[in-house]
């Protein structure tokens, strides 16, 4: 089969940076997705994307998609002709639907007898014509939350389009998106190439932009060089260049030639704290800082200029007449605020409202100072620094710091409790109350930032499902399903022996008034659950292995993480799936028992040896089992457990639970209910 390379470029106006890379891989997906669908294949791909354009080359791509054997069967031979053997109208429809004449169509045998059958062969499109519309449903299912008009057309896109490139081997492939036909031109760097460009062949794509365009196409390449070339920048100056992932990535997306270049500011800005100047450089400026070996912040930054100046002292110490006014800025900030304890701002907290029915900023302090010291005393942590750090956890949110740079939350609070003389543990913990703040982040280090961490994210969630708010779909304004997940995390992780149940009810007793105060307790819980149940299905555990724990209904974390682990290795022995079945075939008797159930199980009643046996293991692996599970060494229960299988085997093969002696009946009962429950007492295998 033919095969030629594709090449195709969409040019527009800079697209919007921190969206580059995914408008990148649904650009290239969508494409590669729609061609494979259509039966035709290619031997590699690759993808670019800069900040005036998104392309994709394709070598060796099927010219032609395959010929398509087509079957389809008819009526039945026996109403197909009608008693002078001539077609009825239902052949004819269906010979005229597949475009053939009824002599045409095949006799086929079947179970129900001969019926007729087309059998024919649809040719294949040419590539050229099927790449159109392949490309029109793409650019209409890129993922972009907003698009936009320009000029007098009504096409939408995310930004103006000015030009496309479509190439199948050497020749063009003739389309129109957005009012702009394709051709074999693009256009290289605004100012050191703003020109068009001719491109003769996919193969070309990469390397003509690089050296007649001034482009580099490749966002992989050009990220590489940033974080390489900003790391040999900061080097000239003895220091370390700070680079951001996040950051990185939009710097690639604002640059198609990229030069590292190092600034500096004075040294008096190293006063303010080093988060306040990184964020100031990073979010406002796009600026990678510096710092020293030690890891402290130095007065340098590099930035990534999109132009190779022939005066790079001028573009350096244009960035530097920029960054300057925001440090100060910074300092002013800084030093404004230390004439105000952090705790003289909490009273401003009334005027900041949390949310409508749950009070003001001020009201949820008291909350989590009140439930932050409930915490303290269950894991050993200060009661006093706690509901001190507590108290004061807020009141940064009232500084022009925080006003200004509002990811420096909790981080700022904790310089101004340092410089106002508080104790460092309370310091600690203003820093440490939002963490985790999301999936993979830190955890608090400290007791004190654990009990503070977990009360704020309490009181979050006692009071929004109290009032009757919980996230719904995608909905969650006060990112409950992470502070649920914070909380489980920080017990677990942090090994806390705390009850969820417990703490919810007390966070929701710290409200004033709750409308679903009799149903709070149990609807977070389980909540908090089904995130457990997530966050095991993301770490590869079968799901009925937590539901095996889940099924018991317990609600402190950290035990159910001991025993979902242990049943997870339980689940792993040449034992489990017979035990499991066991369990499931006594659950369901004892479920269908009318009688009351023993607890006690009398010897002289066996009649077989299996019960003998039966009892005589589960009366030995007893205490052990017992033990293991008071010191939660759930493992160790399970093992133990695990030798009772051949008894069991052995108990069911032989024995007739249901006797007629409804004595022995009782008593065979009785002796599984003592099976069941020592398996109960760690997890309900029998959801296995």
């Amino acid at each position: 089969m033919s095969k030629a390379d594709f090449l195709i470029e969409l040019g527009t106006e800079e697209l919007p940076p921190k969206a580059l890379r995914s408008l990148q891989d649904a650009f290239a997906d969508g494409i590669i997705e729609r061609l494979t669908a259509a039966g035709l294949s290619f031997d590699a791909s690759e993808r670019f994307a800069a900040p005036r354009r998104l392309a994709l080359t394709l070598s060796n791509l099927d010219l032609q998609q395959p010929d398509e054997q087509i079957e389809r069967r008819g009526p039945a031979v026996a109403v197909a002709f009608d008693a002078d053997g001539k077609p009825t109208k239902a052949v004819e429809g269906f010979a005229r639907s597949c475009g053939v004449e009824v002599s045409d169509l095949e006799q086929v045998e079947t179970k129900k007898g001969p019926w007729l059958m087309y059998r024919g062969t649809k040719p294949g499109q040419a590539t050229k014509a099927l790449l159109p519309t392949i490309v029109q449903e793409t650019l209409d299912s890129l993922p972009i939350p907003k698009r936009m008009r320009w000029g007098a057309r009504r096409d939408e896109f995310v930004r103006p389009v000015k030009w496309l490139l479509m190439l199948l081997g050497e020749e063009v492939v003739p389309a129109t998106f957005y009012g702009v036909s394709s051709a074999n031109v693009t256009r290289g760097h605004r100012f050191h190439a703003p020109k068009e460009i001719v491109i003769n062949k996919a193969s070309d794509y990469e390397n003509t932009l690089l050296n007649q365009g001034f482009v580099m196409a490749s966002f992989e390449k050009r990220q590489q060089k940033i974080a390489a070339d900003a790391k040999a920048a900061a080097q000239t100056k003895g220091v370390v260049a700070v680079i951001n992932d996040d950051l990185l990535d939009e710097v690639t997306a604002l640059n198609e030639w990229p030069v590292a270049l190092v600034g500096s500011y004075e040294e008096r800005f190293l006063d303010v704290p080093a988060e306040a100047l990184m964020s100031s450089m990073e979010e406002h400026q796009k600026y990678f800082p510096t710092v020293n070996a030690e890891g402290a912040i130095q007065p340098y930054f590099v930035f990534i200029s999109n132009i190779e100046s022939k005066q790079p002292e001028i573009v350096i110490e244009g960035n530097e007449k920029v960054i300057r006014p925001r440090l100060a800025d910074a300092a002013f900030f800084w030093e404004t605020d230390k004439k105000t304890p952090l705790a003289d701002r909490v009273e401003k907290l009334k005027t900041v409202m949390f949310q409508q029915e749950l009070g003001s900023v001020y009201d949820k302090v008291l909350r989590i100072q009140s439930i932050a010291g409930h915490i303290a005393e269950q894991i050993s942590a200060s009661k006093q620094n706690t509901e001190r750090a507590a108290y004061l956890a807020k009141a940064d949110l009232v500084t022009d710091m925080v006003f200004e740079f509002t990811d420096l939350q909790g981080i700022a609070g904790r310089y101004y409790a340092l410089a106002d003389g508080e104790d460092a543990a309370v310091a600690q913990a203003i820093l440490e109350q939002y963490k985790p703040a999301g999936a993979g982040d830190s955890l608090p280090e400290s007791k004190e930032g654990m009990a503070v961490a977990l009360a704020d994210r309490l009181d979050n969630l006692s009071g929004l499902f109290g009032i009757g708010q919980p996230p719904t779909g995608t909905k969650d304004p006060f990112a409950l399903r992470r502070a649920a997940l914070g909380v489980l995390r920080i017990i677990v992780e942090r090994e806390l022996d705390l009850d969820l149940a417990e703490l919810v009810g007390f966070a929701a007793g710290q409200h004033k008034a709750l409308a679903k105060q009799d149903q709070v307790v149990n609807e977070v819980v389980q909540y908090a659950l089904d995130r457990f149940s997530a966050w095991y299905a993301d770490a590869g555990f079968r799901a009925e292995i937590f539901q095996s724990v889940r099924a018991l209904n317990l609600t402190k974390p950290l035990d159910i993480d001991r025993r979902v682990r242990a049943v997870a290795q339980f689940s792993q022995l040449e034992q489990a799936s017979a035990l499991a079945a066991a369990n499931k075939r006594v659950s369901n008797i004892l479920a269908k028992a009318e009688d009351d159930i023993s607890t006690e199980v009398d010897s002289a009643l066996f009649a077989e040896s299996a019960e003998t046996e039966l009892f005589a293991a589960l009366e030995n692996v007893s205490q052990v089992v017992t033990e293991s599970v008071q010191a939660a060494n759930y493992t160790a229960a399970l093992t133990e457990l695990a030798s009772l299988r051949d008894v069991v085997d052995r108990f069911f093969d032989d024995v007739m639970v249901n006797a007629d002696d409804p004595k022995v009946r009782q008593n065979r009962l009785a002796l599984l209910a003592k099976l069941r429950n020592l398996f109960m007492q760690v997890a309900d295998i029998s959801v296995l």
